[in-house]
């Protein structure tokens, strides 16, 4: 197992949070929890990021008086990086067993890519935990009409190449960078996406997030999947926002359509010429969106 090492000083000036940890069975997670005494906000990142994907929305949440959490899940960001392959099931009982280590009995909900999975999971298990709902790129469901799986993402899955692909030439963390956002990151941001994953032990679990989507009907999380996309309704209640950029390759307007119908009375913020990384390209416009739908 690779213990996680200290954040670096480049980072701080971006990413100025005290790093803690939470003790798992398998490893420490780390993660962010800073802010005031205000209403929690807990931040789910996905695959291949880590909570530095959240740092803009934390700060002007803190500064605001919210408590925002932020963790790393297992293996990723500056989390340990054990050699063990995680499931959907396991990230959401991780999730859980942060909330209850730091006696969080409610909070909003913020979620991207792989993070909707994990956080609307929790949300189905413990529905009165949960307040708010901010969906930024992301599914909890399984694929609409019109969705695809891209074939970049198709061959990172593949026996023994797709292990080449994410863990030896970085061929998933790296290329997100340049195309998981519609303008150029600066040279420090790129930097912070890249800082945890520099060698092929601290890219396993981003190999295994890629293998954990279940598109097979016989794939382990398949079922767990599928009972999400069956029962979604059941958080019809708590107000949605939806903060939607429209120029992701992977998860393209099919599921943000699915989203709204699903949502109907969803809040839309749709920014056609953000990606993938819709902080990234469209945060001045969304943060405030973000902060005035908690504040209500």
């Amino acid at each position: 197992m690779s213990i996680s090492a200290p954040i670096p000083a480049y980072l701080r000036t971006s990413y100025p949070f005290e790093s803690r940890w939470l003790p798992l069975e398998r490893g420490r997670m780390h993660y962010v929890d800073t802010g005031g005494g205000g209403p929690v906000v807990l931040l789910l990142h996905g695959n291949p990021t880590w909570s530095f994907l959240w740092r803009d929305l934390i700060r002007s949440l803190s500064l605001q008086g919210y408590r925002c959490i932020a963790p790393d899940h297992l293996g990723m960001g500056y989390s340990d990086k054990p050699d063990h392959f995680f499931r959907l099931a396991d990230r959401i009982a991780h999730v859980e067993s942060l909330l209850d280590v730091l006696g969080v009995s409610h909070c909003h909900l913020c979620v991207h890519d792989w993070g909707g999975a994990i956080g609307f999971g929790m949300a189905l298990r413990q529905p009165e935990r949960i307040g708010r709902l901010v969906v930024t790129n992301t599914a909890a469901f399984l694929p609409p009409p019109g969705a695809r799986l891209p074939w970049r993402i198709a061959a990172c899955r593949l026996p023994v190449l797709g292990e080449l692909i994410v863990r030896g030439l970085n061929g998933f963390v790296l290329p997100a960078t340049y195309m998981a956002v519609s303008r150029h990151l600066s040279r420090t941001v790129r930097a912070g996406y890249l800082a945890p994953y520099g060698s092929w032990g601290s890219r396993g679990a981003i190999a295994r997030f890629v293998s954990d989507i279940p598109m097979e009907h016989d794939h382990p999380s398949h079922a767990m999947l599928e009972e999400m996309d069956a029962t979604l309704g059941k958080l019809s209640a708590h107000p949605i926002l939806l903060a939607w950029g429209g120029r992701d390759f992977c998860f393209n307007d099919a599921y943000f359509a699915e989203w709204a119908r699903r949502f109907p009375n969803a809040i839309l913020r749709y920014r056609p010429s953000a990606g993938h990384y819709v902080l990234e390209d469209a945060g001045d416009f969304l943060i405030p969106e973000i902060r005035d739908f908690l504040d209500a």
